[in-house]
């Protein structure tokens, strides 16, 4: 049976397929869906302004993929907190116990609700096969474990012994792995004075344009039918609470 309300900070495919034909993905603007939605994007985007400073000194490029530093490092840090920012809010939206400190064995949860694991991102101007990322995939084969992540983990408690895991490669995974997450609850919206999106600008290689106008995602497309939403917007909009929780408690 399909979904007859949307969950809060959640995108999900419609029962036809689609996601947003029709106006029917207003319900992501709707002030009760998410809190101060454009806190989590800005923060997006000035990490979005250092990772294309990055690719100034640092070919996006295959090749690249093992170099690090200091400024890889940095940067994973600065990602991958904005990531744990990102799985508490949807936490606190929805409905989740849980009585100790959050960790990615409990971020894993979100792959049920948001289908991570299914989502890609391209990265342009890339040079060699790596353009396009799946940086939540591991998720998908049962494992709780990512590899950014845990290079994250590692260089931030050793830095001394473990920079060399802060690599271009991760970097790239964590970035994207952000982009993603922000596609998965706010689709291309933004947010921004104008509340806009750009255009896709008719490039046709599956991809939607991302918010920033720089990563391009592909959105599920085989979410189970009795997991789509269904519903009409136009309807629900006018309802008091015309939301409901994720319970992640039964995951």
């Amino acid at each position: 049976m399909a979904i007859t309300k949307p969950y809060y900070l959640v995108v999900r495919q419609f029962a036809d397929g689609e996601y947003a034909e029709g106006g029917r993905s207003q319900y992501i603007r709707h002030p009760v869906y998410a809190v101060a939605p454009s806190n989590y994007i800005r923060a997006f985007l000035l990490i979005q302004k250092d990772m294309q400073t990055l690719f100034e000194y640092l070919e996006p490029a295959d090749q690249n993929l093992g170099s690090y530093s200091f400024r890889t490092f940095e940067l994973l840090l600065r990602v991958c907190t904005e990531v744990e920012a990102n799985f508490k809010a949807i936490f606190r939206a929805n409905t989740y116990s849980y009585a100790r400190h959050l960790d990615v064995t409990h971020y894993v949860k979100v792959n049920s609700s948001h289908f991570l694991s299914e989502y890609e991102a391209k990265m342009p101007y890339w040079d060699g096969g790596g353009a396009i990322r799946q940086p939540f995939k591991a998720w998908g084969s049962g494992t709780h474990e990512l590899t950014w992540y845990k290079a994250y983990n590692q260089s931030k408690h050793d830095r001394a012994q473990n920079l060399k895991v802060a690599t271009f490669e991760n970097i790239v995974d964590a970035f994207t792995g952000l982009a993603v997450l922000l596609a998965a609850q706010f689709y291309y919206y933004d947010f921004g004075p104008m509340d806009d999106v750009l255009s896709t600008g008719g490039i046709n290689d599956g991809f939607e344009e991302g918010i920033g106008g720089y990563v391009r995602i592909k959105y599920p497309s085989n979410v189970p039918a009795g997991e789509r939403y269904d519903f009409d917007w136009q309807m629900l909009a006018s309802q008091t609470d015309p939301f409901q929780k994720f319970n992640f408690n039964v995951i």
